[in-house]
């Protein structure tokens, strides 16, 4: 499932922003991520950018796009799906942080990463069977990057 039949390097163009307080990933690894997210799903090229925000911020994009007046963990948007994909992840770290008291902020984050690229891509979680097979390919991707299971320690969202 995620043998590269083409390097994606060269056409993945990521920006990242950290508009926020705290700490963000470094770029080498945010890359792997989405790089990684992208050949499990065997799209090679991609212009994506990444945006670390503080909670006022998350909460009015929320607001602002989704018509939700809180900040949520991880909103994404979409510019162009099929076999070039291009959009925007924003990750509200307050919101990342709290979710991830009980285990590694960077696999937390490494998640919503690959979350919101899943996003990019066209897949959602709105009815179970969607859901289901959202968080499987979550979980594939994310065991090969060696994170464990997000879902075997939460619930539901």
């Amino acid at each position: 499932m995620l043998k590269e039949k083409r390097p994606c390097g060269s056409d993945l163009r990521l920006n990242v922003q950290n508009a926020s307080r705290h700490p963000s990933p470094t770029r080498a690894t945010l890359r792997r991520w989405v790089m990684t997210a992208l050949i499990a799903q065997q799209v090679y090229s991609a212009e994506i950018t990444l945006r670390f925000v503080d909670a006022a911020e998350g909460k009015a994009l929320n607001r602002d796009y989704r018509g939700k007046d809180y900040a949520t963990n991880v909103l994404t948007f979409v510019y162009e799906r099929g076999r070039h994909c291009h959009g925007d992840i924003v990750l509200c770290m307050p919101v990342l942080l709290k979710e991830a008291e009980n285990r590694p902020w960077r696999a937390h984050c490494a998640h919503l990463v690959v979350h919101g690229v899943l996003h990019l891509l066209g897949f959602d979680h709105e009815k179970t069977a969607d859901a289901e097979e959202m968080e499987a390919r979550e979980t594939a991707i994310l065991a090969h990057l060696r994170y464990p299971d997000p879902y075997l320690s939460t619930t539901r969202n």
